[in-house]
């Protein structure tokens, strides 16, 4: 889902490079807040600040913030929260400096959206869960999401930008007949006698999304495979909302961010459920998470005092240029641009397109080890991610990425190839 506006688009590695060599952009300061009213108690969230993260030469930080709305239960979002982290991070390979990390997100993000989905299904659970999931490094802005909670950035230059995708069958064309193909029914609830009420749901099971974690009842149809979008902030900033659908069925993104407009994150969360709630009412678990990406406030520096004039100023004019005034030059080369810079979006619900995405460097590519689980593979074991694609016959022996046979069974369950359990089209029905 794209912002109204147009986005130039600007290498990821370009950007840290250029703000790394001009030495001029700092690293933000991030405050946060978050309010709920609970009608269900499935509503959960995550808020991790200041993660460190060790490099070669040093430790740098990153921070994450999570909201899982559950549905059927909570065992699900309870379980994403406590495991999701754990399962991206075990996606990436070790030892990669900070933009190679950045750039490894959004590959990892699938393969720990899937792991997570795997683990909590082998736990017999019939819960589901839509997941919001945002990582933030430097002025790197990482989103996945699956289901209807919704993230949006307000940069501090005015635009509105919406970093996450809504999966429901209502409003999603592209997602009805992706389930369609694979399987599944698409369609009202019918009362009896033709008639037909509320949103398209997804038979058997009759969820309204056509993404989320759990779901195991409804079908494999039903996949984990998130929306990912990354963009890099000006050194202005910028703010994050994220909300479940309580708030976003009662209020638009305009009018979240007018309301709240000059609040510090915690009063200004809590205004935006206030205001969802004057609209609808507490009808739904209602949940905002708001965060602030600021630049550092920096002390004014001493004056200098003003030099007396004679001989030293033809010196100055002629003797040679330090390094601070060199560099000096160079920074105003390396001037950030005041706009949202669109690093990466990918939608796709294929496990094969989205786990083919290229590592920025070549020998991250682990040949033994499932891209989903992170298991090691035996030699000749490991089944390509391209195995039954259109391309089979051009795929050598060593074309991978490379899954495991369990993690096989779910990406073909996933594509309507194996059957997948389900239950009545009637019952039970998820809201």
């Amino acid at each position: 889902m794209l912002s109204k506006g147009e986005h130039q688009t600007v290498p990821l590695s370009v950007l840290l490079k250029r703000e790394l060599a001009s030495e001029k952009i700092e690293r933000p300061e991030l405050s946060h807040g978050q309010a709920s009213q609970s009608k269900k108690g499935e509503d959960f969230t995550l808020l991790k600040t200041e993660c460190q993260r060790v490099l070669g030469d040093g430790v740098t930080t990153y921070s994450v913030f999570g909201l899982f709305d559950g549905h059927n239960g909570s065992a699900a979002a309870i379980y994403s929260k406590e495991n999701l982290l754990n399962n991206v991070l075990g996606a990436i390979p070790a030892d990669l400096n900070r933009d190679e990390w950045v750039a490894a997100l959004p590959r990892a993000l699938v393969a720990g959206f899937v792991k997570t989905d795997k683990d909590f299904q082998e736990r017999a659970q019939t819960s589901g869960t839509t997941v919001t999931f945002v990582i933030i490094e430097g002025w790197v802005v990482t989103v996945a999401s699956v289901g209807d909670s919704r993230c949006v950035l307000e940069s501090a230059e005015g635009g509105i930008h919406y970093l996450s995708a809504d999966h429901r069958l209502d409003t999603n064309e592209e997602e009805r007949e992706r389930i369609t193909s694979s399987g599944g029914e698409v369609g009202r609830l019918n009362t009896g006698g033709g008639t037909e009420i509320g949103p398209l749901r997804c038979w058997p099971g009759g969820l309204c999304l056509s993404r989320s974690i759990g779901d195991m009842d409804v079908g494999e149809f039903i996949v984990p495979v998130p929306y990912v979008k990354q963009v890099k902030l000006s050194s202005a900033g910028g703010r994050l909302i994220l909300s479940s659908d309580g708030v976003w069925d009662a209020v638009s993104a305009e009018v979240a961010f007018d309301c709240c407009r000059g609040m510090p994150p915690d009063a200004a969360a809590s205004q935006i459920v206030k205001e969802a709630l004057q609209v609808k009412g507490l009808r739904d678990d209602t949940t905002c998470i708001v965060v602030d990406i600021t630049p550092q406030e920096k002390p004014m520096p001493a004056p200098i005092p003003p030099k007396k004039q004679g001989k030293g100023v033809f010196k100055s004019m002629f003797r040679k240029k330090s390094p601070e005034s060199s560099s000096q030059v160079e920074k105003e080369e390396f001037i950030e641009p005041d706009v949202v810079e669109e690093l990466f979006e990918e939608g796709s619900a294929s496990l094969a397109e989205r786990l083919d995405s290229k590592y920025p460097v070549c020998n991250m590519f682990k040949l033994f080890m499932c891209a989903v689980c992170q298991v090691e593979i035996k030699p000749g074991e490991g089944i390509s991610v391209h195995a039954g694609s259109k391309n089979t016959k051009k795929l050598r022996p060593w074309d991978g990425p490379f899954l495991c046979s369990s993690c096989q069974d779910k990406k073909e369950a996933m594509e309507g190839k194996r059957p997948s359990g389900g239950t009545s089209p009637f019952f039970p029905i998820h809201l």
